[in-house]
């Protein structure tokens, strides 16, 4: 039986290391009286991954999407106002902006894009110049080409002319260094089962000390902080149950990650990333989407095979070779139809903390043989 080469990291991070299996096991079966520890001990472990001085400013959401969905919610949106996004967003954030312009009146502003460069710089100062932009949202890596965005940049854009910056870190969280004071933004979601190597079901959005908590739809972690009076910074964020399991999972992959250290493991896969750039660039037909520098990416490269659909190629990997990569519009609609790949899409293969030269080869020589 072929084993299996997981190059899907930008889905979901897999292998967990054995660190996040026991969190988890450990909580599930843990003492109810403890599970309060438990919540406070992730999000502090969460603030500080992430630079934040207070853990009250962390809110514990279901996942990225979720967090997305409630900070744009949760902003006093009226009508006229104006909402800065990127050519590449995912439809995680795409989405809930498009709801804005059709039911709060909200116009929706698109940043031009280029390769090496997400969010045309230029066009972004232009709009906030002329004024009435409440929000610039943006995801600080693509889930599609990986492309980073200059997100200390932008935010200072945007506090330059009055607007809160909202950062999408799904793809950038554990994987580059993303620091809330030094990018100095307003609000940054991520997800936690992607390069913070914990399981799925739990996510987070840091909130500027100065931006209060104000959606109904926010719950928080236990009965003392639920007074109506106490509802504007909720330690946890949705309606339901806290997945205690999930974030002492979460909190083990952070941990793990600092004491691997984010700029050996971020070395670790720059070196795959290039590899996977110079060996799709090699093969006959193939078109790498996106800029070719692996240091401007996340470590996330999607391609195009001339004569061959993506999901066909996809499909072919996983059952001759083992090889699993993901195929097709990657749940955002916008990027591709910004790169021109809105037809079928790409082949998009990401790589992890545990990906090895093999398995990069194992692809690359799979691809050799269509």
């Amino acid at each position: 039986m072929t084993s299996t080469v997981y190059l899907n990291h930008a889905g979901t991070s897999w292998p967990k290391p054995p660190e996040v299996h026991a969190a988890v096991a450990d909580a599930l079966t843990a003492d109810p009286a403890r599970w309060p520890g438990l919540f406070d001990e992730a999000r502090a472990e969460v603030a500080r991954f992430f630079g934040a001085r207070d853990p009250e400013t962390v809110v514990i959401t279901p996942g990225c999407t979720s967090a997305l969905a409630v900070a744009l919610a949760d902003l006093p949106w009226e009508a006229g106002d104006r909402l800065i996004i990127g050519g590449l967003e995912h439809h995680a954030l795409h989405r809930p902006a498009l709801a804005l312009a059709r039911t709060r009146g909200v116009e929706l502003l698109v940043a031009p894009y280029a390769p090496g460069a997400p969010l045309d710089l230029d066009f972004v100062e232009r709009a906030l110049k002329a004024g009435g932009v409440r929000l610039l949202a943006f995801a600080m890596a693509s889930n599609v080409t990986g492309e980073l965005a200059p997100a200390r940049e932008l935010a200072a854009l945007a506090r330059r002319y009055g607007a809160r910056c909202l950062v999408d870190a799904a793809q950038a969280a554990g994987v580059v260094e993303v620091d809330v004071r030094e990018l100095d933004v307003d609000l940054l979601a991520f997800a936690g089962h992607k390069g913070p190597l914990g399981p799925q079901g739990v996510g987070g959005l840091y909130i500027a000390p100065d931006l209060p908590m104000r959606a109904l739809s926010a719950n928080c972690g236990g009965a003392q902080a639920c007074v109506l009076g106490d509802m504007f910074q909720p330690g946890y964020c949705d309606l339901g149950s806290v997945n205690y399991a999930g974030l002492a999972g979460l909190a083990a992959g952070l941990r793990w990650i600092r004491a691997q250290g984010l700029a050996r493991l971020r070395a670790r896969t720059l070196a795959r990333t290039r590899q996977l750039l110079e060996g799709v660039a090699a093969i006959p037909g193939a078109r790498v989407i996106g800029c070719d520098r692996a240091e401007a990416r996340a470590p996330v490269v999607s391609f195009v095979l001339e004569g061959d659909a993506p999901e066909v190629i996809a499909t072919r990997l996983r059952a001759r070779h083992g090889v699993v990569v993901r195929a097709g519009l990657q749940c955002a609609p916008l990027a591709h139809a910004t790169l021109g790949t809105a037809a079928g899409g790409t082949v998009r293969a990401s790589v992890g903390a545990s990906t090895e030269p093999e398995d990069v080869a194992a692809l690359l020589d799979a691809l050799a043989e269509r």
